[in-house]
């Protein structure tokens, strides 16, 4: 993949990359759409990452060469106004950041920029994050600013609340730039404090793509936000972080039963990401087995995110799993993929119950990743 973005990138415009910045995908192990609500998430980034090529210009222009949507370029002049590109949703993310960082008085220089990735994109695995973290990181080496990890992610997620107009939150951004090899990461969206979390070296990590193709800014996304923000104020609080669960259960009856049904799965969201951090710590997989199969009914029945051949694909890898590893859906939601911490002597068994049955159920064909959790994003030029 690299040589192929550097043979592009001089084809395209007659020179080598300065720069080349390598950012991860993620996979979210538990504690599902509790970052926007100042919760506890425990994510890890993956193998599979995407490519940012960056050498500087002479003039303001900034043009992006995308060698995933067959070679498509999108041009822009920084100090004009400049606004969403209609025709190419990709290039959106590359004019966010830079908005993004401009907005924080960062000063850029014009610039040619070539991307590539493998991550799957509308899988839950965050290629979005890893491409505006990949950009992020690259306008700050190649402008020599002096910019912190959690700076990149809020710069990422503003460039996908503001521009693009998905209101996600930190998680994924923060994640691309933080990751430790080895390890998951328990994040308190809160006060962005880390804290790895190292994996059992007998459970491998196994992502199942349902390749129900899921988009964020047109899916429900927002709309569980929304009604995440009105529990919160029904609470008198800014954010359902600052709930009680049992102060929660005796107001509940106050609430809309659809958004007390949202804040329900928060809060218990919350207490189960913590014990998960806390069991995967103690190699205490029978007790991560729970939590994760229980997080992914409450995503089923309170949140509503999950779709029938996510559902599948859970009960089907659960049904071999036992207690001897956990599974669920992982990402937004409205389709995406599986996460899976499985024995590697089990491995084998899943992917042939996934070849065998996904197919004949639903009339779609799963991808199956295998990846050790990777590190955060890097200049590798």
């Amino acid at each position: 993949m690299l040589d192929e973005l550097q043979e592009a990138f001089i084809a395209h415009f007659g020179e080598p990359p300065q720069h080349v910045i390598r950012a991860p995908g993620r996979v979210n192990l538990i504690g599902e759409h509790t970052d926007y609500n100042h919760g506890f998430v425990l994510p890890c980034a993956i193998e599979q990452h995407t490519l940012v090529a960056l050498s500087p210009r002479t003039d303001n222009t900034v043009c992006t060469l995308a060698l995933d949507y067959e070679r498509e370029l999108d041009t822009f002049r920084l100090g004009e106004s400049f606004t969403s590109n209609t025709h190419q949703a990709w290039a959106n993310y590359v004019r966010g950041v830079v908005c993004a960082l401009q907005d924080r008085d960062f000063s850029l220089r014009g610039c040619n920029i070539a991307i590539i990735g493998n991550i799957p994109q509308g899988a839950g695995l965050s290629s979005s994050a890893a491409l505006e973290v990949g950009v992020a990181k690259a306008l700050a080496v190649d402008n020599d600013l002096a910019v912190s990890n959690l700076t990149l992610a809020q710069v990422g997620q503003a460039a996908e609340n503001d521009f693009v107009g998905c209101h996600c939150g930190i998680m994924d951004q923060l994640i691309c730039t933080s990751a430790a090899v080895g390890t998951a990461t328990l994040i308190d969206c809160k006060d962005f404090t880390l804290k790895p979390v190292n994996m059992p070296s007998d459970l491998s990590l196994l992502l199942v793509n349902s390749n129900v193709r899921r988009g964020l800014v047109d899916s429900e996304y927002n709309d569980r936000r929304e009604q995440c923000e009105r529990a919160a104020a029904m609470c008198g609080v800014s954010s359902l972080r600052d709930v009680p669960l049992q102060e929660f259960q005796v107001n509940r009856q106050a609430m809309e039963p659809l958004v007390a049904k949202r804040a329900q799965h928060v809060l218990e969201e919350n207490e189960r990401t913590l014990l998960a951090a806390t069991a995967l710590q103690n190699n205490d997989i029978e007790q991560l087995s729970q939590l994760m199969s229980a997080s992914h009914l409450s995503m089923k029945h309170l949140f509503e995110i999950t779709v029938p051949p996510v559902d599948f694909l859970v009960d089907q890898i659960g049904e071999i799993l036992g207690s001897h590893g956990g599974v669920r859906m992982t990402g937004g939601g409205f389709g995406g993929c599986v996460v899976a911490l499985a024995p590697a002597e089990l491995l084998d068994d899943i992917v042939a119950r996934v070849e065998d049955t996904y197919y004949s159920h639903t009339g779609l064909q799963a991808s199956i990743y295998t990846s050790a959790p990777a590190g955060g994003a890097v200049s590798i030029q």
